[in-house]
């Protein structure tokens, strides 16, 4: 009985650490309810219940939610995202203006100089 005393603080606190930690780290456009300071005010108020609080209802879904809503995007493969492709083409277009450059230089370095 005494261990019990000692354990269920022990996991109690190491609850409410994890539960901080992850409402800091979590992104602020997924948290539901309240914003993130007053999370972790009720999980500091409320040690053990706050902690299962934010991640019942605090702690938005992985997904998002279910579907695109909101503006929320999806993610998408980089060669069925358009704007991936006109970057990369974008990136080969400077790289053959680079390597135009460099060859012009290149040719103006080896003329001989005219006295």
């Amino acid at each position: 009985m005494s261990r019990l005393f000692v354990i269920v603080p022990v996991i109690a606190v190491a609850l409410d650490i994890f539960s901080i930690i992850d409402i800091i780290t979590f992104d602020e456009r997924r948290v539901r309810g309240l914003p993130k300071f007053l999370w972790v005010a009720i999980v500091v108020i409320l040690p053990f219940a706050g902690a299962i609080l934010w991640f019942t209802i605090g702690r938005g879904r992985a997904d998002g939610g279910g579907g695109t809503r909101g503006g929320e995007r999806r993610t998408i493969a980089p060669d069925d995202d358009p704007n991936f492709l006109r970057n990369l083409r974008r990136d080969e277009e400077a790289d053959e203006r680079i390597r135009k450059l460099e060859q012009e230089l290149s040719e103006l370095d080896d003329d001989p100089p005219k006295d």
